[in-house]
């Protein structure tokens, strides 16, 4: 039994999808489960009705790009709740923190360490080694006051 044979039975999709299904759940990316939606109906679809290897193959293509629409749009309705929203967005995290001046902020501009860096940061002028709050963000420059 050859490759190709196997891919035209209406099990090899099934399987697929459910080997999909497996690779999802171990290495989840919310990703996998869409294609693998698209071939176990390719394999019902084959299943039911007698159809070729090219025109399977066209409708699992045809399945996946729908299938990972419809989860693109359903996560967009439906965003996870994360219980630490600002995760990736470091300078929002700054926000509310009282920083020391490195780099006197003179005409608006200067210098903050914040931890073991220094950030670039806009405000009203101070003197080095004054205490400031951060209270927003753009970009990389913190805003302070």
């Amino acid at each position: 039994m050859t490759l190709l044979t196997l891919l035209e039975d209406h099990w090899a999709w099934l399987v697929f999808a459910a080997l999909l299904g497996i690779a999802e759940v171990l290495i989840p990316g919310v990703f996998l489960i869409w294609i693998s939606i698209a071939a176990a109906i390719t394999g019902l679809v084959a299943l039911a009705l007698p159809i070729g290897l090219p025109l399977q193959l066209l409708l699992f293509a045809s399945l996946s790009i729908a299938a990972v629409y419809a989860g693109r749009r359903w996560y967009a309705d439906h965003p996870v709740a994360s219980t630490d929203p600002l995760l990736n967005d470091r300078t929002a995290r700054l926000i509310g923190q009282t920083v020391t001046v490195v780099e006197a902020i003179t005409g608006g501009e200067g210098r903050v360490k914040v931890g073991d860096s220094v950030w670039s940061a806009v405000g009203a002028d101070a003197e080095v080694g004054a205490r400031v709050r951060v209270v927003g963000a753009e970009g990389t420059v913190l805003r302070v006051e």
